[in-house]
């Protein structure tokens, strides 16, 4: 099975050529908002701390989730206190934000979300909310300490005003691009961009892009660009979390027609090749990004063993079944992007000079 983005938005064709005219509309629709946006016609909400934008231009997960707690991490390592925010995708509306703990039910915090607090073992605040404005309100209300917020997304979110770091501010805006690219370069729905390649960024996060690749781009010449490169740990038993065996044990003891790979991610065939080059073959199965589980779904499958991501794995707490384990995805933040982050947000506050 595959993901449920549409193939013609990889390639220029026929089908994305006839609905071109209606991706011209939508680009026309963006501009004259984001216009209004930078004269100013509706008053902005400027905040206290750095915001940290980690986001993408194209529909459907980059791997950003992954980033922000990387970055959360390693900024907490150079003496940071981070908070970080998410729109909570798939969560129960709530007219007030709400935090999300490691133990919070991801039907009503979201997937993502619940992912990142159980991943940090709770030791960041956490706060969903559609409105980001709210969600940060309430985080420094709680948690006065935060001295910078890291954003889940939220490239193309309006209410959220920022100085960027190109502007000589201090918030940053980050779009995470992973190897599939900017597809067919259309905009929704002739292809899978939100808005143009040739969008105004701080810097480029390359994801699951080896160091070997070219990034000739027009739009990357002369901008700044860092690679990261995640790796799979050693997986462990959705029902019993320490119980662990290697991925190189996986693939010696387990034939590739008794296993099957599960992702409900933005780029399901980025984990399925991941796992290849570890080895491990079998069937795979690609869901629609933020997908929901149930117990006949597995029941269903026939094999010895099935590997999932972690941000399935938050979605299967009610799940028993000794066959499935979770295979964790970690990455480091290169040197030279913490200093640069360092760099920046170092910076004196702008807003105080905008009074």
């Amino acid at each position: 099975m595959l993901n449920n983005a549409p193939r013609f938005w990889e390639r220029r064709g026929p089908t994305s050529i006839l609905l071109w005219p209606l991706s011209w509309v939508y680009g026309q629709i963006n501009h004259v908002l984001n216009l209004i946006n930078e004269l100013d016609f509706r008053k902005r909400n400027i905040q206290k701390v750095p915001i940290i934008i980690v986001g993408n231009i194209r529909v459907g997960g980059t791997g950003k989730t992954p980033i922000v707690i990387a970055l959360a991490e390693r900024l907490a390592s150079m003496g940071w206190k981070p908070g970080i925010i998410s729109r909570g995708y798939g969560a129960s509306s709530s007219p007030l934000p709400i935090q999300v703990f490691s133990h919070s039910d991801p039907s009503q915090a979201g997937d993502e979300p619940t992912l990142i607090a159980k991943r940090t073992q709770d030791q960041f605040p956490v706060w969903v909310h559609p409105k980001r404005v709210q969600s940060i309100r309430s985080l420094l209300k709680q948690d006065p300490s935060v001295n910078v917020i890291i954003s889940d997304d939220g490239l193309q979110h309006r209410g959220l005003a920022r100085w960027p770091a190109r502007e000589g501010g201090r918030d940053i805006e980050l779009v995470v691009r992973d190897q599939r690219g900017e597809g067919n370069g259309f905009l929704i729905p002739a292809g899978p961009l939100r808005e143009s390649a040739s969008r105004e960024r701080d810097a480029t996060l390359m994801s699951g892009m080896g160091p070997s690749n070219s990034h000739s781009e027009e739009y990357f010449l002369g901008r700044r660009a860092f690679t990261l490169n995640g790796q799979l740990s050693a997986s462990y038993q959705l029902i019993n979390q320490s119980n662990t065996q290697s991925l190189a044990t996986i693939a010696d003891t387990y034939l590739p027609n008794k296993i099957t790979a599960v992702a409900a991610i933005g780029n399901p065939q980025r984990f399925f090749d991941d796992l290849l080059r570890h080895g491990i073959a079998g069937k795979c199965i690609g869901l629609g990004d933020h997908a929901s589980y149930t117990p006949e779904f597995f029941s269903a499958i026939q094999a010895e063993c099935i590997l999932i991501t972690e941000k399935d794995a938050v979605k299967c707490s009610l799940i028993n079944d000794e066959r499935i384990w979770v295979v964790p995805m970690t990455l480091e933040i290169p040197n030279a992007l913490a200093e640069w982050l360092q760099s920046v947000l170092q910076r004196p506050d702008p807003n105080q000079y905008t009074l």
